[in-house]
């Protein structure tokens, strides 16, 4: 599956557990190209992947320091990514910066740690196509990113 259609069908089942959250409403910009909440929380998450100290890099760092190395580097090889736990997340990045990208996404944290753990391995995934982290700004990855998934 490609990491626009994993990342449609991640937010796009958050929107449909959520009906009561009025920014669940199609944006018109394509079958899930989503809700507006979809869009939302991944702006939100690149948005705070970018302002991380270090960027991507500086997260993968940390996720590598609290125990995680062998899960980043599944994500940026070119085999089968490894999953990561929304505990292992939290435990490693920290519940503080969890729960900012929640409050800023307007989603639980609970979700937003969901979320995370379906999406960071696809995005890893996804900037890394050769194996390696590029050596680039990711700021150009991260954003085409979002501007393909608004746009499909």
């Amino acid at each position: 599956m490609s990491i626009l259609g994993t990342l449609a069908g991640a937010l796009e089942g958050a929107a449909h557990a959520n009906p009561a959250n009025p920014d669940a409403g199609s944006t018109g910009a394509g079958p899930f190209a989503g809700t507006t909440a979809g869009a939302l929380v991944l702006s939100q998450i690149v948005s705070m992947i970018q302002s991380r100290p270090g960027g991507l890099s500086g997260m993968l760092q940390s996720l590598r320091q609290g125990g995680l190395g062998h899960l980043v580097e599944s994500w940026i090889g070119t085999g089968a990514n490894l999953p990561v736990s929304p505990d292992q997340l939290r435990n490693t990045l920290g519940s503080g910066w969890l729960t900012q990208l929640a409050q800023a996404s307007g989603v639980s944290q609970s979700e937003i740690e969901q979320h995370l753990s379906t999406l960071l391995p696809q995005i890893v995934d996804h900037l890394t196509p050769q194996g390696q982290l590029p050596q680039a700004d990711l700021s150009t990855g991260l954003a085409t990113l979002v501007q393909n998934y608004l746009h499909r």
